[in-house]
């Protein structure tokens, strides 16, 4: 239901994840997903930049998507990073399929993706903002809990509909999640979901959001604050304005201060991504 990327794409893909040698495995796989979330940001000034000087209200493609992460920096939204990474694993021949998520805001407003391997039932997100840096069990019978900073984030067993319930907290407070549902999806079925998200009162067209992690720690820039977090500890800067915000956009995730600049000019008061 998801077409496999050409022979040049998929290297070049490799290429711009730095990822050489053995592709195929378990071990491969782990390490895929560490490269796609430690190199590609969550982020959507991409999506701001794309909408106004391209009019793009879709999913960039594949040549669009790698060049922006090469010449830019960028990264992207839970669409277009869990779509073409889907892409990817099923080029490379792993059993990875595109799935929808509910959210409180609806039905399959969240793709994330699944992949059985060796006889387990993973869930891969690299398009949620999370420290996902391996996939995820959804074949066990007990909670799997991963805390970051003052993150905590819990993937419930599988119901009795192959469903999976992940929910996020923070300083022990639910914030957000989803409820993954195990049906395999084409990226048509996503077109409204993804349409929706660049209407004028959509989040992530009145927000800045980025997230960045590697091994040890994370750097988020959220509206006009810097979060950088560690497994075990948690600082918050405050920006004083927007040309702050922008020169903290080039400073920590690479994206340069002028397209950071254009993106959010004209947005006005900042939302929160969370409500």
């Amino acid at each position: 239901m998801i077409a496999a990327l050409s022979e040049t794409q998929a290297e070049a893909y490799l290429r711009v994840l730095c990822v050489a040698g053995v592709t195929t495995g378990r071990g491969a796989l782990h390490d895929l997903v560490r490269a796609q979330v430690t190199r590609v940001p969550f982020e959507n000034i991409s999506k701001l930049y794309r909408f106004k000087h391209q009019g793009l209200n879709g999913i960039p493609s594949i040549e669009v998507y790698l060049e922006g992460i090469e010449r830019f920096h960028f990264g992207g939204t839970c669409y277009p990073n869990n779509f073409h990474f889907c892409r990817l694993l099923r080029t490379l021949g792993y059993d990875a399929v595109l799935c929808g998520a509910d959210m409180p805001s609806g039905e399959d407003v969240h793709a994330a993706i699944t992949v059985a391997i060796d006889g387990r039932d993973l869930l891969v997100d690299v398009g949620y903002g999370a420290p996902f840096l391996e996939p995820l069990p959804r074949d066990v019978g007990h909670d799997v809990v991963l805390r970051f900073g003052r993150d905590r984030y819990v993937l419930k067993p599988r119901d009795d509909q192959g469903r999976s319930r992940l929910d996020m907290y923070r300083d022990c407070e639910l914030i957000h999640g989803y409820l993954l549902k195990p049906t395999p999806r084409p990226i048509e079925h996503f077109s409204k979901a993804v349409k929706d998200s660049f209407r004028p009162s959509a989040t992530f067209m009145n927000a800045v959001d980025l997230v960045r992690f590697s091994d040890a720690d994370s750097v988020v820039i959220y509206n006009l604050s810097i979060i950088r977090s560690t497994a075990e500890s948690f600082s918050i800067e405050r920006l004083n304005d927007r040309e702050e915000l922008t020169e903290a956009i080039e400073r920590e995730f690479g994206i340069p201060v002028e397209i950071a600049r254009d993106a959010i000019a004209g947005l006005g008061e900042f939302r929160g991504v969370h409500g």
